[in-house]
């Protein structure tokens, strides 16, 4: 019925994102470090996330972290993320990391950095709304 359904997905004045999206500067550095038309593909899938509920690009991974996903000419890239909330509601991500996967199976000490920066994230916001400097 719509042949160009996409096109009205990412237009604001049809459609509002599920969440925003923060990057952390480790995800930027790796961002800036790709070829082109690998980051395009990526910064499409992340935008496509926002608005398509799909584990082909935004997966769970346990608790507390998700991933987004990118495969580009065979190979698979990932951007580790976590859930924060804005005004009480879980509409933010923040992508901590991200690696270009070498095996089937997740890395185990990538989670566990992404854990860790989301640990040390919520630190921070807590100190930062403690003595009320938002």
């Amino acid at each position: 019925m719509f042949p160009n359904w996409e096109i009205y997905i990412f237009d604001k004045k049809y459609m509002k994102p599920n969440f925003e999206i923060e990057l952390l500067p480790d995800a930027i550095d790796f961002l800036e470090n790709l070829d082109d038309k690998i980051r395009e593909k990526i910064y499409y899938n992340i935008k496509k996330s926002q608005f398509v509920n799909d584990k082909e690009l935004f997966k769970k991974l346990n608790e507390f972290i998700w991933e987004f996903r990118t495969l580009y000419n065979s190979k698979a890239y990932r951007l580790f993320s976590f859930w924060d909330k804005i005004e009480g509601k879980e509409t933010l991500v923040v992508a901590t990391h991200g690696i270009l996967k070498k095996t089937q199976k997740t890395p185990t000490k990538e989670i566990k950095k992404a854990e860790e920066i989301r640990k040390q994230y919520l630190e921070n916001k807590k100190k930062i709304n403690k003595y009320g400097n938002k």
